[in-house]
């Protein structure tokens, strides 16, 4: 039985307040796993995988400025990945400051850690990363690729994946998204979730104002980099989870990683975009597995 406490601490990283959660403390003799949640939840969404992984691992997650009990930003543009980018580095920082961390991240927890992860901007503080989604990056190159190839396959490609992600192309509204959140689609999301997954959510009591507000994550973040996506590589070992009931994620999008990951394994698992709510056990295994192998006392040793 795993008896491992959930804490709560505040860290500044000026001028917010970012709310982290941790299971345990670090030590040498563990590794430390960060869990990045995405739109539109909070970090609790992390809760049932992070007690299971807790019996083997430090784990840490937080609240993406804007979300839960952080602070939220001022401005749009402190939305920006470049701000992102320095809350994950102070957090890791905070909460395993003599080690690098396995960083785990799914929808916008992916798509702003990629930021960090393409570069190799995070080298020196991520031991391993396992995403479920790939970077924007990867998105624009595939749409100009679909488009290049002048065929009515590929346009067809283009049409069906802008069908899919059309919400994507709704955030960049101004005023109706916020409407839309408050007129009672909070209310009505959490039922979603729970039958795309067929299993029960949790009901964030933040759920409205997390919603409302990382809206400007979509409206900061997305645009140039699905227009004019760059070739930036990583050598950080990286784990790409193939989820294939997952109806937002496409398939050859996250097998394109390959091309600017110099190190990458791909897991699949039969589940949809929540999978840390639907088969926490399963995926504790497999990023267990994944882990073990890239232990830094192993390779040290």
């Amino acid at each position: 039985m795993n008896t491992t406490t959930k804490t709560l601490q505040f860290i500044h990283v000026n001028p917010l307040k970012l709310a982290v959660y941790e299971w345990g403390t670090s030590n040498p003799e563990q590794e430390t796993i960060v869990l990045l949640h995405g739109y539109p939840d909070s970090a609790e969404v992390w809760d049932r995988l992070a007690d299971k992984l807790s019996e083997q691992f430090h784990v840490v997650s937080y609240d993406v400025r804007g979300t839960g009990l952080s602070d939220i930003p001022a401005r749009q543009k402190h939305f920006h990945s470049d701000y992102l980018i320095e809350d994950l580095k102070q957090v890791v920082a905070a909460t395993s400051p003599n080690k690098a961390v396995h960083l785990v991240s799914y929808d916008w927890g992916s798509l702003q850690a990629w930021e960090g992860i393409l570069g190799d901007r995070l080298k020196d503080q991520v031991a391993s990363y396992t995403a479920m989604t790939p970077s924007l990056d990867a998105i624009g190159w595939w749409f100009r690729r679909e488009v290049q190839k002048n065929s009515f396959e590929g346009y067809s490609n283009v049409v069906k994946r802008m069908t899919s992600s059309s919400y994507m192309v709704f955030f960049q509204l101004p005023v109706i998204p916020e409407l839309s959140w408050r007129a009672g689609l909070y209310k009505v999301w959490p039922k979603f979730v729970a039958q795309l997954q067929k299993t029960t959510v949790p009901i964030s009591k933040t759920m409205l104002k997390d919603a409302l507000h990382s809206i400007a994550l979509y409206r900061e973040n997305m645009i140039k980099p699905l227009f004019l996506p760059s070739s930036r590589k990583t050598t950080i070992p990286t784990h790409m989870l193939i989820l294939t009931k997952d109806p937002f994620v496409p398939r050859a999008i996250s097998e394109s990683m390959r091309e600017w990951v110099e190190n990458i394994e791909y897991t699949e698992i039969s589940a949809s975009h929540w999978v840390m709510l639907s088969h926490a056990e399963q995926l504790a295994q497999i990023l267990s597995a994944y882990i073990e192998r890239h232990s830094q006392s192993k390779n040290a040793a």
